[in-house]
């Protein structure tokens, strides 16, 4: 019911690419968010979510997150997460535009679950550094084993089992990212000790994309105080995702943006 509400709200305030006045944001919707060209790399995405899907092994899942609202069991099929917990087709195409668009060398993804957005992460740009964390050992394990099948080039891949925060305070005093995206836990308080554990990773042109923001009322307060922070200068809220800059040319101005996708 939440999501519900959350959702009549959002179709109320968002607006397109008509709406926008940021030449910035602007040349992103227009040039990526609505680009309708039918890229190859869909196909590579649709083919990795069917070996995905044609997988009927059992695995015991840990989940150290928010909990799942589909399974009521830890031990679960790959199909199954496949199907009901990856990243949507539409939502990975997104994310392969974004990374395309934005060209970052190096991306860090919290919450690999089977790799279906780390699919994407890595076709928008092949030669990016990518670093992916999740906390389910066997689910990480599958995840590796299937990029690796489908795609032999994700080798270059960083995996790491962990636990989030422990792994992110070390990332966040030694690296820097031009690309983070949140899958991990779904919960505000999480949230938000990422966001400024990762503080320090940004640069002025790093784009953060949070998963469901509208999850529920926690997750969104999360994102409330996340776009309102002071190095935030861009935010857009497409429902299911926010997406943050941190462009400094913009603090002056800072904006935020509620647009249908």
């Amino acid at each position: 019911m939440h999501q519900i509400l959350a959702y009549i709200q959002f179709v109320w305030h968002s607006k397109n690419e008509h709406g926008v006045h940021s030449p910035f944001v602007f040349d992103l919707v227009t040039k990526c968010f609505y680009d309708k060209k039918k890229y190859p790399a869909y196909l590579q995405l649709s083919a990795y979510r069917h070996q995905l899907l044609n997988n009927k092994e059992t695995i015991e899942v840990t989940d150290f997150g928010a909990g799942s609202r589909v399974f009521k069991s830890n031990t679960r099929a790959i199909n199954a997460i496949a199907q009901n917990a990856g990243i949507s087709p539409k939502r990975a195409q997104l994310l392969f535009r974004l990374v395309q668009y934005c060209q970052p060398q190096s991306i860090l993804e919290i919450g690999t679950s089977l790799g279906l957005a780390t699919a994407a992460l890595h076709l928008g740009n092949p030669k990016a550094r990518i670093t992916t964390l999740e906390g389910c050992p066997n689910t990480h394990t599958i995840a590796q084993s299937e990029l690796q099948k489908w795609e032999p080039a994700t080798r270059s891949i960083e995996f790491i089992t962990t636990e989030f925060s422990g792994a992110l305070s070390n990332l966040g005093t030694a690296n820097t990212f031009d690309l983070i995206y949140f899958d991990g836990n779904h919960s505000k308080t999480a949230t938000l000790a990422y966001f400024e554990q990762l503080l320090p990773t940004a640069t002025n042109n790093s784009v953060w994309i949070f998963d469901d923001i509208h999850w529920s009322k926690g997750m969104e307060e999360a994102w409330e105080n996340i776009k309102n922070h002071p190095e935030i200068t861009v935010s857009i809220d497409t429902f299911q995702w926010g997406i943050v800059f941190f462009r400094k040319e913009q603090r002056m101005a800072k904006e935020h943006f509620t647009l249908r996708v």
